[in-house]
Protein backbone atom coordinates (compact mmCIF):
# COMPACT_ATOMS: atom_id res chain seq x y z
CA UNK A 1 0.00 0.00 0.00
CA UNK A 2 1.35 3.43 -0.92
CA UNK A 3 1.71 5.92 1.89
CA UNK A 4 2.70 9.52 2.40
CA UNK A 5 5.32 9.12 5.12
CA UNK A 6 6.05 11.64 7.87
CA UNK A 7 9.71 11.53 6.79
CA UNK A 8 8.86 13.44 3.60
CA UNK A 9 8.70 17.21 3.12
CA UNK A 10 5.14 17.69 4.36
CA UNK A 11 4.86 19.03 7.93
CA UNK A 12 1.98 17.09 9.52
CA UNK A 13 0.32 17.88 12.82
CA UNK A 14 0.41 14.20 13.84
CA UNK A 15 3.88 13.13 12.81
CA UNK A 16 4.32 9.52 13.84
CA UNK A 17 2.15 7.51 11.51
CA UNK A 18 1.98 6.93 7.79
CA UNK A 19 -1.02 7.85 5.67
CA UNK A 20 -2.70 6.22 2.68
CA UNK A 21 -2.78 8.34 -0.46
CA UNK A 22 -6.29 9.52 -1.28
CA UNK A 23 -7.67 8.73 -4.70
CA UNK A 24 -11.20 10.12 -4.65
CA UNK A 25 -14.41 10.41 -2.71
CA UNK A 26 -17.99 9.65 -3.63
CA UNK A 27 -21.03 10.13 -1.41
CA UNK A 28 -20.12 9.01 2.10
CA UNK A 29 -17.10 6.98 0.95
CA UNK A 30 -13.41 7.74 0.36
CA UNK A 31 -11.07 5.55 -1.71
CA UNK A 32 -7.29 5.31 -1.49
CA UNK A 33 -4.96 4.69 -4.44
CA UNK A 34 -5.00 0.95 -3.80
CA UNK A 35 -8.78 0.90 -4.13
CA UNK A 36 -9.58 0.43 -0.45
CA UNK A 37 -12.90 2.00 0.53
CA UNK A 38 -13.47 3.92 3.76
CA UNK A 39 -16.88 4.92 5.13
CA UNK A 40 -16.46 8.53 6.24
CA UNK A 41 -18.17 8.18 9.59
CA UNK A 42 -16.85 11.48 10.87
CA UNK A 43 -17.26 13.68 7.81
CA UNK A 44 -13.52 14.35 8.10
CA UNK A 45 -13.58 16.25 11.40
CA UNK A 46 -17.35 16.82 11.02
CA UNK A 47 -16.87 18.95 7.91
CA UNK A 48 -18.28 16.91 5.04
CA UNK A 49 -22.05 17.31 5.23
CA UNK A 50 -23.36 17.06 1.64
CA UNK A 51 -21.01 14.25 0.66
CA UNK A 52 -17.91 13.79 -1.46
CA UNK A 53 -17.81 14.37 -5.20
CA UNK A 54 -20.65 16.87 -5.52
CA UNK A 55 -20.22 18.17 -9.06
CA UNK A 56 -22.61 21.08 -8.52
CA UNK A 57 -20.29 22.58 -5.91
CA UNK A 58 -17.20 22.00 -8.03
CA UNK A 59 -18.89 23.57 -11.06
CA UNK A 60 -20.02 26.62 -9.06
CA UNK A 61 -16.45 27.14 -7.85
CA UNK A 62 -15.08 26.63 -11.35
CA UNK A 63 -17.44 29.21 -12.86
CA UNK A 64 -16.47 31.82 -10.30
CA UNK A 65 -12.76 31.00 -10.45
CA UNK A 66 -12.84 31.34 -14.21
CA UNK A 67 -14.66 34.67 -13.99
CA UNK A 68 -12.60 36.16 -11.15
CA UNK A 69 -10.83 33.93 -8.69
CA UNK A 70 -9.80 36.65 -6.24
CA UNK A 71 -10.92 40.19 -5.56
CA UNK A 72 -10.13 42.11 -2.41
CA UNK A 73 -13.12 42.76 -0.16
CA UNK A 74 -12.08 46.37 0.46
CA UNK A 75 -12.57 47.15 -3.22
CA UNK A 76 -15.15 44.78 -4.71
CA UNK A 77 -18.11 42.60 -3.93
CA UNK A 78 -19.26 39.64 -6.02
CA UNK A 79 -22.59 38.18 -7.06
CA UNK A 80 -22.02 34.83 -5.22
CA UNK A 81 -21.13 36.70 -2.03
CA UNK A 82 -24.23 38.89 -2.08
CA UNK A 83 -26.51 35.99 -3.01
CA UNK A 84 -24.99 33.69 -0.40
CA UNK A 85 -25.56 36.27 2.33
CA UNK A 86 -29.16 36.75 1.18
CA UNK A 87 -29.95 33.04 1.26
CA UNK A 88 -28.01 32.46 4.47
CA UNK A 89 -30.12 35.17 6.11
CA UNK A 90 -33.19 33.01 5.45
CA UNK A 91 -31.93 30.23 7.75
CA UNK A 92 -29.97 32.19 10.39
CA UNK A 93 -32.29 33.28 13.22
CA UNK A 94 -30.61 36.60 14.06
CA UNK A 95 -32.69 39.69 13.22
CA UNK A 96 -31.55 41.27 9.94
CA UNK A 97 -28.29 39.30 10.04
CA UNK A 98 -25.08 40.50 8.44
CA UNK A 99 -22.25 38.13 7.54
CA UNK A 100 -18.47 38.48 7.61
CA UNK A 101 -16.84 35.60 5.70
CA UNK A 102 -13.45 34.19 6.68
CA UNK A 103 -11.59 30.93 6.16
CA UNK A 104 -11.83 28.76 9.30
CA UNK A 105 -13.47 28.21 12.65
CA UNK A 106 -10.53 29.66 14.52
CA UNK A 107 -10.67 32.79 12.38
CA UNK A 108 -14.37 33.41 12.84
CA UNK A 109 -14.10 32.91 16.60
CA UNK A 110 -11.20 35.35 16.71
CA UNK A 111 -13.24 37.83 14.70
CA UNK A 112 -16.31 37.34 16.90
CA UNK A 113 -14.34 38.23 20.03
CA UNK A 114 -13.23 41.46 18.37
CA UNK A 115 -16.75 42.11 17.13
CA UNK A 116 -18.17 41.75 20.63
CA UNK A 117 -15.65 44.27 21.91
CA UNK A 118 -16.48 46.73 19.14
CA UNK A 119 -20.24 46.37 19.61
CA UNK A 120 -19.77 47.31 23.24
CA UNK A 121 -17.56 50.25 22.25
CA UNK A 122 -20.17 51.41 19.74
CA UNK A 123 -22.72 51.33 22.56
CA UNK A 124 -20.48 53.59 24.62
CA UNK A 125 -19.42 50.80 27.00
CA UNK A 126 -15.67 51.06 26.50
CA UNK A 127 -14.81 49.22 29.70
CA UNK A 128 -16.33 45.95 28.52
CA UNK A 129 -13.45 43.77 27.32
CA UNK A 130 -13.69 40.42 29.16
CA UNK A 131 -15.01 37.39 27.29
CA UNK A 132 -16.17 34.56 29.55
CA UNK A 133 -15.77 30.99 28.27
CA UNK A 134 -16.31 27.51 29.69
CA UNK A 135 -13.92 24.90 31.05
CA UNK A 136 -13.15 21.93 28.79
CA UNK A 137 -14.38 23.86 25.76
CA UNK A 138 -12.71 24.25 22.40
CA UNK A 139 -13.01 27.29 20.13
CA UNK A 140 -9.91 27.18 17.92
CA UNK A 141 -6.12 27.27 17.79
CA UNK A 142 -5.35 30.97 17.45
CA UNK A 143 -4.26 32.70 20.65
CA UNK A 144 -7.50 34.65 21.01
CA UNK A 145 -9.60 31.52 20.50
CA UNK A 146 -7.41 29.59 22.95
CA UNK A 147 -7.85 32.33 25.55
CA UNK A 148 -11.57 31.52 25.76
CA UNK A 149 -11.15 27.77 25.22
CA UNK A 150 -10.84 25.46 28.18
CA UNK A 151 -8.97 22.40 26.90
CA UNK A 152 -5.78 22.27 28.99
CA UNK A 153 -3.66 20.24 26.59
CA UNK A 154 -4.04 22.86 23.86
CA UNK A 155 -3.70 25.90 26.13
CA UNK A 156 -0.85 25.05 28.49
CA UNK A 157 2.14 25.69 26.18
CA UNK A 158 0.82 29.17 25.33
CA UNK A 159 -0.56 30.48 28.63
CA UNK A 160 2.29 32.96 28.98
CA UNK A 161 1.56 34.30 25.49
CA UNK A 162 -2.18 34.92 25.79
CA UNK A 163 -4.56 37.19 27.64
CA UNK A 164 -6.27 34.45 29.60
CA UNK A 165 -10.02 34.90 30.06
CA UNK A 166 -12.26 33.57 32.86
CA UNK A 167 -14.05 30.24 32.51
CA UNK A 168 -17.15 28.80 34.15
CA UNK A 169 -18.17 25.18 34.71
CA UNK A 170 -19.21 23.31 31.57
CA UNK A 171 -22.47 21.32 31.34
CA UNK A 172 -21.64 17.62 31.40
CA UNK A 173 -24.60 15.49 32.54
CA UNK A 174 -22.70 12.18 32.43
CA UNK A 175 -20.08 13.24 34.97
CA UNK A 176 -21.56 16.30 36.65
CA UNK A 177 -25.22 16.12 37.62
CA UNK A 178 -26.65 19.64 37.88
CA UNK A 179 -29.75 21.35 36.63
CA UNK A 180 -29.47 24.00 33.97
CA UNK A 181 -30.38 26.91 36.23
CA UNK A 182 -27.58 26.09 38.67
CA UNK A 183 -25.08 25.84 35.81
CA UNK A 184 -26.30 29.10 34.30
CA UNK A 185 -25.92 30.78 37.69
CA UNK A 186 -22.17 30.20 37.34
CA UNK A 187 -22.23 32.72 34.51
CA UNK A 188 -24.06 35.32 36.57
CA UNK A 189 -21.66 34.80 39.45
CA UNK A 190 -18.71 35.35 37.12
CA UNK A 191 -20.25 38.47 35.55
CA UNK A 192 -20.86 39.96 39.01
CA UNK A 193 -17.38 38.97 40.22
CA UNK A 194 -15.63 40.74 37.34
CA UNK A 195 -18.16 43.55 37.19
CA UNK A 196 -20.86 43.82 34.52
CA UNK A 197 -19.22 46.98 33.20
CA UNK A 198 -16.13 44.92 32.35
CA UNK A 199 -17.72 41.89 30.66
CA UNK A 200 -18.30 42.10 26.92
CA UNK A 201 -19.54 38.62 26.06
CA UNK A 202 -20.01 34.96 26.89
CA UNK A 203 -19.00 32.34 24.30
CA UNK A 204 -20.02 28.68 24.27
CA UNK A 205 -20.86 25.77 22.00
CA UNK A 206 -24.60 24.96 22.09
CA UNK A 207 -23.69 21.27 22.32
CA UNK A 208 -20.12 20.57 23.34
CA UNK A 209 -17.92 19.43 20.48
CA UNK A 210 -14.52 17.80 20.33
CA UNK A 211 -13.67 18.23 24.02
CA UNK A 212 -16.80 16.58 25.48
CA UNK A 213 -18.18 14.64 22.54
CA UNK A 214 -21.77 15.76 21.95
CA UNK A 215 -22.55 16.53 25.60
CA UNK A 216 -25.78 18.55 25.60
CA UNK A 217 -26.80 20.72 28.55
CA UNK A 218 -30.08 20.36 30.48
CA UNK A 219 -33.02 21.91 28.66
CA UNK A 220 -33.35 24.85 31.03
CA UNK A 221 -29.72 25.89 30.58
CA UNK A 222 -29.74 27.94 27.38
CA UNK A 223 -32.90 29.98 28.06
CA UNK A 224 -31.42 30.89 31.45
CA UNK A 225 -28.08 31.85 29.85
CA UNK A 226 -29.91 34.06 27.33
CA UNK A 227 -31.79 35.80 30.15
CA UNK A 228 -28.63 36.43 32.17
CA UNK A 229 -26.77 37.89 29.20
CA UNK A 230 -29.69 40.18 28.34
CA UNK A 231 -30.09 41.45 31.89
CA UNK A 232 -26.42 42.33 32.23
CA UNK A 233 -25.84 43.70 28.73
CA UNK A 234 -23.46 40.83 27.94
CA UNK A 235 -23.38 39.61 24.34
CA UNK A 236 -24.09 35.93 23.75
CA UNK A 237 -21.73 34.37 21.18
CA UNK A 238 -22.85 30.98 19.89
CA UNK A 239 -19.98 28.88 18.56
CA UNK A 240 -21.82 26.86 15.91
CA UNK A 241 -18.61 25.94 14.06
CA UNK A 242 -19.33 22.25 14.60
CA UNK A 243 -23.06 22.22 15.39
CA UNK A 244 -24.19 24.44 12.51
CA UNK A 245 -25.67 23.64 9.09
CA UNK A 246 -27.87 20.79 10.25
CA UNK A 247 -25.30 18.65 12.03
CA UNK A 248 -27.52 18.16 15.12
CA UNK A 249 -30.78 17.71 13.21
CA UNK A 250 -31.73 21.39 13.41
CA UNK A 251 -30.20 24.19 11.35
CA UNK A 252 -28.30 25.44 14.40
CA UNK A 253 -27.55 23.88 17.75
CA UNK A 254 -29.31 26.65 19.68
CA UNK A 255 -32.49 25.96 17.70
CA UNK A 256 -33.06 22.99 20.03
CA UNK A 257 -33.76 25.51 22.78
CA UNK A 258 -35.33 28.32 20.70
CA UNK A 259 -32.48 30.59 21.79
CA UNK A 260 -31.21 33.45 19.62
CA UNK A 261 -27.64 34.68 20.19
CA UNK A 262 -26.23 38.14 19.54
CA UNK A 263 -23.33 36.79 17.49
CA UNK A 264 -23.05 33.43 15.77
CA UNK A 265 -20.05 31.80 14.16
CA UNK A 266 -19.99 28.70 11.98
CA UNK A 267 -17.53 27.08 9.64
CA UNK A 268 -17.11 23.31 9.29
CA UNK A 269 -20.22 22.62 7.23
CA UNK A 270 -20.37 25.98 5.47
CA UNK A 271 -18.87 24.72 2.21
CA UNK A 272 -18.91 20.99 2.91
CA UNK A 273 -15.12 20.72 2.82
CA UNK A 274 -14.87 22.00 -0.75
CA UNK A 275 -13.43 25.35 0.32
CA UNK A 276 -12.08 26.68 3.65
CA UNK A 277 -15.01 28.87 4.67
CA UNK A 278 -16.62 30.26 7.80
CA UNK A 279 -18.68 33.24 8.81
CA UNK A 280 -19.43 35.61 11.65
CA UNK A 281 -23.12 36.54 11.84
CA UNK A 282 -24.23 39.63 13.73
CA UNK A 283 -27.51 41.38 14.32
CA UNK A 284 -28.04 44.03 11.67
CA UNK A 285 -28.65 46.79 14.22
CA UNK A 286 -25.33 46.07 15.93
CA UNK A 287 -23.45 46.25 12.64
CA UNK A 288 -25.18 49.51 11.79
CA UNK A 289 -24.27 50.95 15.18
CA UNK A 290 -20.60 50.11 14.57
CA UNK A 291 -20.82 51.85 11.20
CA UNK A 292 -22.36 54.99 12.75
CA UNK A 293 -20.21 55.13 15.88
CA UNK A 294 -16.85 53.66 14.85
CA UNK A 295 -16.90 53.95 11.07
CA UNK A 296 -15.49 50.49 10.29
CA UNK A 297 -15.11 47.02 11.77
CA UNK A 298 -11.50 46.88 12.96
CA UNK A 299 -10.69 43.42 11.65
CA UNK A 300 -9.87 41.80 8.33
CA UNK A 301 -8.32 38.96 6.40
CA UNK A 302 -6.66 38.67 3.03
CA UNK A 303 -9.08 35.95 1.96
CA UNK A 304 -12.18 37.32 3.65
CA UNK A 305 -15.42 37.48 1.61
CA UNK A 306 -13.82 35.21 -0.98
CA UNK A 307 -15.85 34.98 -4.17
CA UNK A 308 -14.99 31.34 -4.88
CA UNK A 309 -15.65 30.47 -1.24
CA UNK A 310 -19.02 32.19 -1.40
CA UNK A 311 -19.87 30.23 -4.56
CA UNK A 312 -19.00 26.99 -2.74
CA UNK A 313 -21.00 28.04 0.30
CA UNK A 314 -24.02 29.00 -1.78
CA UNK A 315 -24.01 25.68 -3.66
CA UNK A 316 -23.66 23.77 -0.38
CA UNK A 317 -26.49 25.72 1.24
CA UNK A 318 -28.79 25.04 -1.68
CA UNK A 319 -28.06 21.30 -1.54
CA UNK A 320 -28.83 21.26 2.19
CA UNK A 321 -32.17 22.96 1.57
CA UNK A 322 -33.24 21.25 -1.65
CA UNK A 323 -32.43 17.75 -0.44
CA UNK A 324 -33.89 18.31 3.05
CA UNK A 325 -30.64 17.21 4.63
CA UNK A 326 -31.32 18.84 7.98
CA UNK A 327 -34.43 16.68 8.29
CA UNK A 328 -32.44 13.65 7.12
CA UNK A 329 -29.86 14.34 9.81
CA UNK A 330 -32.62 14.28 12.42
CA UNK A 331 -34.15 11.06 11.09
CA UNK A 332 -30.90 9.19 10.48
CA UNK A 333 -29.57 10.50 13.78
CA UNK A 334 -32.41 8.88 15.67
CA UNK A 335 -31.69 5.62 13.86
CA UNK A 336 -27.97 5.90 14.54
CA UNK A 337 -28.61 6.45 18.24
CA UNK A 338 -30.94 3.45 18.39
CA UNK A 339 -28.42 1.20 16.67
CA UNK A 340 -25.53 2.35 18.85
CA UNK A 341 -27.49 1.80 22.05
CA UNK A 342 -28.81 -1.57 20.94
CA UNK A 343 -25.29 -2.78 20.15
CA UNK A 344 -23.21 -1.13 22.87
CA UNK A 345 -25.32 0.01 25.83
CA UNK A 346 -24.38 -3.14 27.78
CA UNK A 347 -20.69 -3.10 26.88
CA UNK A 348 -18.62 -2.96 30.08
CA UNK A 349 -16.35 -0.22 28.74
CA UNK A 350 -18.89 2.03 26.99
CA UNK A 351 -19.94 4.43 29.71
CA UNK A 352 -22.18 6.80 27.79
CA UNK A 353 -23.74 7.05 24.34
CA UNK A 354 -24.99 10.56 23.59
CA UNK A 355 -25.86 12.72 20.63
CA UNK A 356 -28.24 14.82 18.57
CA UNK A 357 -28.85 14.49 14.85
CA UNK A 358 -25.74 13.13 13.16
CA UNK A 359 -23.37 14.10 15.95
CA UNK A 360 -22.73 11.29 18.45
CA UNK A 361 -20.16 10.57 21.12
CA UNK A 362 -19.24 7.34 22.89
CA UNK A 363 -17.37 7.77 26.15
CA UNK A 364 -15.12 4.85 26.99
CA UNK A 365 -14.42 3.95 30.62
CA UNK A 366 -12.38 1.44 32.54
CA UNK A 367 -15.25 0.86 34.98
CA UNK A 368 -18.89 1.60 34.12
CA UNK A 369 -20.03 1.55 37.75
CA UNK A 370 -17.56 4.19 38.94
CA UNK A 371 -17.11 5.95 35.54
CA UNK A 372 -13.35 5.68 36.07
CA UNK A 373 -11.62 6.57 32.80
CA UNK A 374 -8.87 4.59 31.18
CA UNK A 375 -5.40 5.91 32.02
CA UNK A 376 -4.34 8.41 29.38
CA UNK A 377 -1.23 6.43 28.47
CA UNK A 378 -3.40 3.58 27.15
CA UNK A 379 -4.80 5.82 24.38
CA UNK A 380 -7.94 3.73 24.10
CA UNK A 381 -9.87 6.10 21.82
CA UNK A 382 -6.89 6.33 19.51
CA UNK A 383 -6.63 2.54 19.42
CA UNK A 384 -10.27 2.22 18.39
CA UNK A 385 -9.85 5.01 15.84
CA UNK A 386 -6.93 3.13 14.26
CA UNK A 387 -8.70 -0.25 14.33
CA UNK A 388 -11.81 1.23 12.74
CA UNK A 389 -9.65 2.86 10.08
CA UNK A 390 -8.01 -0.46 9.30
CA UNK A 391 -11.49 -1.96 8.94
CA UNK A 392 -12.58 0.78 6.55
CA UNK A 393 -14.36 3.25 8.85
CA UNK A 394 -13.26 6.79 9.64
CA UNK A 395 -14.25 8.06 13.09
CA UNK A 396 -13.08 10.99 15.22
CA UNK A 397 -11.56 10.72 18.68
CA UNK A 398 -10.29 12.83 21.55
CA UNK A 399 -8.89 12.50 25.06
CA UNK A 400 -9.30 14.52 28.22
CA UNK A 401 -13.08 14.67 28.63
CA UNK A 402 -13.06 13.38 32.23
CA UNK A 403 -10.60 15.80 33.80
CA UNK A 404 -8.71 17.54 31.03
CA UNK A 405 -6.17 14.72 30.74
CA UNK A 406 -7.95 11.39 31.12
CA UNK A 407 -11.12 10.34 29.37
CA UNK A 408 -11.58 8.76 25.94
CA UNK A 409 -14.15 9.71 23.33
CA UNK A 410 -15.02 8.22 19.96
CA UNK A 411 -17.19 10.57 17.90
CA UNK A 412 -19.34 10.14 14.82
CA UNK A 413 -20.49 12.78 12.37
CA UNK A 414 -21.12 11.24 8.94
CA UNK A 415 -22.30 13.24 5.92
CA UNK A 416 -25.94 14.27 6.23
CA UNK A 417 -26.78 12.30 3.07
CA UNK A 418 -26.31 8.97 4.87
CA UNK A 419 -29.10 6.41 4.46
CA UNK A 420 -30.40 3.55 6.61
CA UNK A 421 -28.23 0.85 5.05
CA UNK A 422 -25.13 3.00 5.50
CA UNK A 423 -26.02 3.66 9.15
CA UNK A 424 -26.15 -0.11 9.63
CA UNK A 425 -22.76 -0.49 7.95
CA UNK A 426 -21.21 2.27 10.07
CA UNK A 427 -22.42 0.79 13.35
CA UNK A 428 -21.40 -2.74 12.35
CA UNK A 429 -17.81 -1.74 11.64
CA UNK A 430 -17.55 0.43 14.76
CA UNK A 431 -18.89 -2.34 16.99
CA UNK A 432 -16.36 -4.75 15.49
CA UNK A 433 -13.52 -2.30 16.16
CA UNK A 434 -14.63 -1.73 19.76
CA UNK A 435 -14.88 -5.46 20.46
CA UNK A 436 -11.51 -6.13 18.91
CA UNK A 437 -9.84 -3.48 21.07
CA UNK A 438 -11.84 -3.69 24.31
CA UNK A 439 -13.23 -7.22 24.16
Amino acid sequence: MRYAHPQGHVFYRKMNHARPVISHGEGIYIYDTDGKRYLDGSGGPLVVNVGHGRTEIVEAMQRQAQAAAYVHALMFTSAPLEQYANELAEVVPLPKPRFFLLSSGSEVVEGALKLARQIQMARGRNGRHIIIGRSLSYHGMTLGALSVSGKPGLRTPYLSMMNNMPHIRHPYPYRFAANGLDLADRLEESILAYGPNNVAAFIAEPISGASLGAAAPPDDYWPAIRDICTRHGVLLIADEVLTGFGRTGRWWGLDHWDTVPDIMVSSKGAAGGYFPLGFIAARGDDVEQIRRSLGDFNHGGTFSHHAVGAAAGLATLRILRQENLVENAANMGRLLGQKLRAALSDHPHVGDIRGRGLFWGLELVLDRATKEPFPVEQHMASEIWQRAFDLGLIVYYSQGCADGLNGDLVMLGPPLIINEAQVEELVSILVTAIHQVLG
